[in-house]
């Protein structure tokens, strides 16, 4: 028996598949197993077919120690959790008359008549351990073989999160010799996934235990790290010497730990300096300044100015929309908002109300950051129609404003 299993995640269900809902279930249950010190390398989502659920019980007991399957234990012919299990470990379904007598009595407490299709939720593989469910009518349960163990939990998030702290967790702990694993995630902004890679090189990132990874946002970067260790202590002490040695090669771009966010960064990063923004907003009205403060527009340090289109900001800056490359426009306009109203910091976000998602134009959106000492832009190729416009250009143009604002500051006092 190993003291460091591997679990593997098969979440089931055609709905997630179709993209009708999200599979929440599976980050929950990766979480729970992270924080007990079991590593999960793979996670499968399988839509409702006997076949490829058990092709996927069985890949997973090739590579892991614990499998845990999500989904397709209730009564409908579209249930195929049981049976997949037991062709998957090879063994036939054996009916539980006490189980089955149980499931009869919730739902007289349910005062629900039991109709005939829940016989099937009374089916165990031969020789599973039934984890007994207080909190929902499908039963779940755990069968070990040579290859190691599948574990089987409902789909429904409530019954399924009380079963795996109540039940699964405690038996995991009880069987295995585990430590503990610890994340923490370091919050950078203004510098690009590319660059972010560069800075802190091939040996950090290569780094076992912790182990160091980047995941790139609108705007921003997170740096994962993640350690394993007997005690929680220990792993804690692992992170710590990790995040000094990043800090010594990237500190200048973190603004935050693990559930700081971009905008309290730069609110406090504004308040503390006592510096005056302006920002224009054309299309998306409020894209930023509500991301900052709900009463924003009253504050002394904010001036903002709110614009249904772009086409009124070109015409008070005397500009052919037709005529002038956005970029070009919307970098020459944010400096001179600055100096207009006399600020440290200026913001522009200018957004086409025509253009959706798939526009992929020219001209789509913008968003430029000016300050003392320079501007950035960036364009993007769609307008207030798509999706991703509002948390897109709003954090883009937070995290350079965050960025430039930070450099300003460091170099005025260094």
């Amino acid at each position: 028996m190993s003291d460091n299993p591997n679990a593997e995640l098969i979440a089931i269900g055609t709905e997630l598949l179709l993209g009708e809902i999200t599979d929440t279930n599976s980050v929950f249950l990766a979480r729970q197993l992270r924080d007990i010190g079991v590593n999960v390398f793979f996670m499968t989502t399988v839509g409702d077919n006997l076949q490829r659920i058990a092709a996927a019980i069985d890949a997973a007991l090739q590579r892991a120690e614990i499998v845990i399957t999500c989904g397709g234990l209730g009564p409908t012919v579209d249930d195929m959790t049981r049976q997949a299990v037991a062709d998957a470990t090879a063994r036939p379904l054996e009916f539980h008359q006490s189980l089955y007598d149980q499931i009869a009595e919730r739902f007289r407490g349910f005062g629900v008549e039991m109709t005939a299709n829940n016989r099937q939720q009374a089916f165990l593989p031969q020789a599973a351990a039934l984890i007994e469910n207080p909190v929902g009518t499908a039963p779940s349960f755990r069968v070990e073989t040579e290859r190691g163990m599948v574990i089987s939990l409902p789909g429904v998030p409530r019954e399924m999160k009380y079963l795996m702290r109540a039940a699964v967790v405690p038996q995991l702990l009880e069987k295995y010799d585990l430590g503990v694993i610890v994340a923490r995630t370091l919050r950078t902004a203004g510098i690009g996934e590319s660059s972010l890679d560069d800075q802190i090189g091939r040996a950090l990132l290569s780094a076992s235990n912790p182990s160091v990874g980047l995941a790139a946002h609108h705007g921003s970067v997170d740096v994962r790290l993640t350690a394993k260790a007997a005690t929680k202590e220990k792993a804690i002490q692992l992170l710590n010497e990790m995040q000094a040695q990043l800090e010594a090669k990237i500190g200048e771009h973190v603004y935050g730990i693990d559930a700081a966010d971009l905008e309290t960064a730069l609110l406090d990063l504004l308040h503390q300096h006592r510096l005056r923004l302006h920002i224009t907003e054309a299309g998306l009205p409020g894209v930023i300044t509500d991301k900052l403060d709900g009463s924003a527009d009253g504050a002394e340090w904010l001036q903002s100015q709110r614009y249904a289109h772009p086409k009124e900001v070109y015409a008070r800056y005397g500009a052919d929309a037709a005529q002038v490359p956005l970029k070009d426009f919307a970098l020459d306009a944010v400096q001179r908002m600055r100096a207009e109203h006399q600020a440290d910091a200026s913001v522009l976000v200018l957004s086409s109300p025509d253009l959706a998602e798939n526009a992929d134009a020219v001209q789509g959106s913008a968003v430029a950051v000016a300050t003392a000492s320079g501007c950035r832009c960036r364009v993007y190729g769609f307008g207030t129609r798509s999706n991703l416009a509002r948390d897109w250009l709003a954090r883009w143009g937070m995290a350079n404003l965050w960025r430039m604002l930070s450099d300003q500051q460091a170099a005025q006092s260094g």
